[in-house]
C-alpha cells in the first residue's frame, strides 16, 4: 500500500463502460517527511476521500480485488482515510 495527499479531483465523460459510477481523485504520493516518487497518480475512490485528505492507496490486482470485480480497469484504488501518522527515526 501506499500514503498520499488527495490534490484534486478527475472528470472524464468518455471512458470504459466498466469505470461508469466510480469517482476519480488525484494522488500525490508521500512520507512522513515530505512527498517523493511520482508527481502523482489517479486513483479510483472506495473510501469517500476529499482534496487535502491522507489515504492509503492499494495497487495492481488489490486495487481490482477492492472494486470487487477483477475486470473493471483500475490499477489504483483509494482504500483508506488516513487518521494520523507516527513515524520513528
Amino acid at each position: 500500500m501506499l500514503v498520499g495527499t488527495v490534490i484534486g479531483s478527475l472528470w472524464s465523460t468518455r471512458k470504459d463502460d466498466k469505470l461508469n459510477g466510480w469517482k476519480f481523485m488525484v494522488v500525490k504520493l508521500t512520507t512522513g517527511s515530505g512527498f517523493v516518487g511520482r508527481d502523482s497518480l489517479v486513483a479510483a475512490d472506495n473510501a469517500g476521500a476529499g482534496v487535502g485528505d491522507t489515504v492509503l492507496v492499494s495497487v495492481g490486482e488489490a486495487a481490482r480485488i477492492s472494486a470487487e470485480n477483477t475486470m473493471v480497469p483500475i490499477d489504483a484504488m483509494i482504500v483508506g482515510v488516513v487518521d494520523s501518522i507516527e513515524i520513528e527515526e
